[in-house]
């Protein structure tokens, strides 16, 4: 049974081997600081890539901020928003931002 079940993780291995990394539950070898420490390298990597912060502030200058009428600096109780979301394919331009009040964000965040 040990060996059927070897030679499945194998096959998995050589196919898609990304895939059969993603899916697994079990614990690894390291420790869990060192997971963890893994994991948020990655994510701040993965967040700085996909929202470009030359974009944002392109945006702002081009639309005012509602609360302040001021182009740079912070915009109490609004956020900019991306109209189709990122990870949906949306693009990080300005044409694809909004501003949206804090409380509007927090339920589109729900639904999202």
């Amino acid at each position: 049974m040990k060996r059927i079940g070897a030679l499945l993780l194998g096959g998995l291995l050589a196919f898609a081997p990304e895939s059969a990394f993603a899916r697994s539950h079990h614990k690894s070898s390291r420790s869990s600081d060192e997971g963890r420490a893994e994991h948020s390298r990655s994510y701040q990597h993965r967040a700085t890539r996909t929202r470009d912060r030359a974009q944002r502030r392109k945006f702002m200058r081009q639309h005012p901020c509602p609360s302040t009428g001021r182009k740079t600096g912070a915009c109490p109780g609004y956020t900019v928003d991306h109209v189709k979301p990122l990870k949906r394919g949306g693009a990080d331009r300005p044409s694809n931002m909004q501003w949206q009040t804090v409380a509007e964000g927090k339920a589109k965040d729900r639904v999202e």
